[in-house]
């Protein structure tokens, strides 16, 4: 998989077992047929039955994604070379003039890798400049002197690590008054005896011979003064001396404006307008650079890319979607508000589960899934279809579903009694069971909730009505619904018993009953998409 351009597979939010498990399979699939950026992922917590499941068959929980919104990871960045705060100001310019960055603007991190700041050419000619008018150079590492200068060291220079003085060229041109010299003199000369002789004899700081070999004889002069040979003429060396300072020693001292790679884009874009860089650093997690951002970049994202199955619906849908790049929609739901840009493939047929849909295009691309991919195909169908006891349940579901079993080598009765037993539903947060499989409607201006709880045996959670009720106030309160409803769709049953808060008149009337104590029984009724929401749709719209 492509780690850093994923294509998400996402279902609703408060995802139930065929939500997942389409995820899970459709990315197996397209990986299969070559496209190895696919990759499920969930935006919500797994429920007791799907973690019961997936743990059955083999499988981890797919990612948790709680947004799609665009990120600086996902711009076209540049990428220069993040420099060492010990190399010298040379390297540097060196860098930027041989195109090595991509900008002109390269990132300084300290021996931990954090970022220190950002250096500029501005900054190296202003450094330049500045150098011009008051040569004095402080604690100039040797190494990167001789380094820069491509010389050579007098062996008897070993104790020295640093170089402070005030540079001083002297060659004939420069007259008599050049060769004053003081200790604390740096001294740029060519193959001049008497220069180097008064320049040892005033014990200077340093002596740099450009273009020749120091007479072995006045060598033999030096005290604690260094000595260094260069290739290069005296004029040029002297500019390189000044240029072997550290580069995080020119570094302004304006504060800066970074970015994580986690930011959001429009967040950037935001500070970027209150402040007048033309660049910026990307900072990883740790602090450390990675790159740097200028305003062309916003200009054209790359947004995320996303494959919706089991719903496509905005308010079910990954926050941000409006940010990403839908491919595909793969469901078996009514056509909901989910807009695109551009032409994708969309796959919504008339069936029970999505997994049926996702094991037919398996079928048809000649892939046959692995025994545990294909078990939890079957599982998947088993669960949304309420063992083929829903309404949305076809004749392709149940075909589909044997025909995944049988590749996994599982019994479909059996799988379906592991999978409605009340083992499997159990669960002492009562908050948690209500919104483990919740969706939420808004039809004509109302706000409707719906949570469902399949089983073997509602008579256990039935014992539990009461706590149920309290914990639905309390979600209606805090989410501001007109109606909340809870089924506990009792497999055996072939019903549903129906808890509701909120506007209980409306109930009665979408299904002619009456309410006793926020209950009701309502015989045949096992899918909430097909005979709950078109109900109360009817009612309201």
């Amino acid at each position: 998989m492509d780690v850093q351009n994923p294509i998400y597979v996402t279902g609703h939010k408060n995802p139930d077992t065929d939500s997942i498990v389409s995820a899970i399979a459709y990315a197996a699939l397209m990986n299969a047929l070559g496209d190895r950026r696919y990759t499920a992922a969930r935006i919500g917590t797994v429920s007791d039955e799907t973690a019961h499941i997936l743990e059955r068959f083999g499988f981890e929980p797919p990612e948790r994604v709680y947004n799609v919104r665009t990120q600086v990871r996902d711009l076209n960045f540049d990428r220069p070379p993040v420099l060492s705060s010990a190399v010298t100001v040379r390297r540097a310019w060196e860098t930027m003039l041989n195109g090595e960055g991509e900008s002109t603007f390269l990132p300084v991190a300290g021996e931990d890798g954090k970022l220190l700041g950002m250096v500029t050419t501005g900054d190296i000619a202003a450094f330049d400049l500045e150098s011009s008018e008051n040569p004095t150079l402080k604690e100039i590492p040797l190494f990167n002197l001789v380094s820069n200068l491509d010389g050579q060291l007098w062996d008897r220079c070993s104790g020295v690590t640093t170089l402070s003085g005030k540079l001083v060229i002297a060659v004939p041109q420069a007259g008599a008054e050049a060769r004053t010299f003081s200790r604390d003199s740096i001294v740029v000369t060519g193959n001049d005896p008497q220069v180097i002789h008064d320049a040892l004899s005033a014990n200077v700081a340093c002596i740099v011979v450009s273009g020749a070999q120091i007479d072995a004889s006045l060598a033999e002069q030096a005290n604690s003064t260094v000595l260094i040979t260069t290739p290069y003429d005296a004029y040029r060396a002297a500019r390189l001396i000044i240029q072997s300072v550290p580069v995080e020693r020119i570094l302004p001292g304006t504060p800066l404006v970074a970015f994580h790679l986690n930011d959001y884009l429009d967040e950037v874009r935001e500070q970027t307008l209150k402040s007048r860089f033309r660049s910026y650093p990307i900072l990883d997690e740790h602090d450390r650079a990675v790159g740097t951002l200028s305003r062309f970049h916003l200009l054209r994202p790359n947004r995320k890319k996303v494959v919706l199955v089991d719903h496509n619906e905005l308010a079910q849908s990954v926050d941000g979607l409006n940010e990403a790049e839908i491919l595909a929609i793969i469901d078996h739901h009514r056509l909901a508000d989910v807009q695109t840009g551009a032409p994708i493939y969309v796959r919504n047929e008339p069936v029970g589960a999505t997994c049926t849909i996702v094991a037919t295009m398996f079928q048809e691309r000649g892939i046959m899934p692995n025994r545990h991919l294909a078990g939890l195909l079957a599982a998947g169908i088993v669960s949304d279809t309420i063992f083929f006891k829903s309404p949305t349940a076809t004749p392709r579901d149940r075909v589909m579903a044997e025909r995944m079993a049988a590749i996994a080598g599982e019994s479909l009765d059996e799988l379906g009694r592991d999978i409605f037993t009340p083992s499997a539903t159990r669960e002492t947060d009562a908050r948690k069971m209500l919104l483990s499989d919740f969706k939420h409607f808004q039809i004509e201006g109302h706000r409707l909730g719906i949570g469902q709880i399949n089983c073997i045996d509602s008579t256990e959670l039935l014992n539990r009505r009461d706590e149920f009720l309290a914990v639905m106030e309390q979600v209606k309160t805090e989410r501001e619904f007109d109606l909340l409803l809870l089924m506990l769709t009792d497999v055996l049953k072939e019903g549903t018993e129906l808890l509701s808060v909120g506007d209980l008149d409306t109930v009665e009337e979408a299904f002619n009953i009456k309410i006793k104590d926020h209950t009701v029984f309502l015989p045949g009724v096992l899918s909430r998409k097909k005979q709950v929401v078109p109900a109360l749709s009817v009612l309201w719209g």
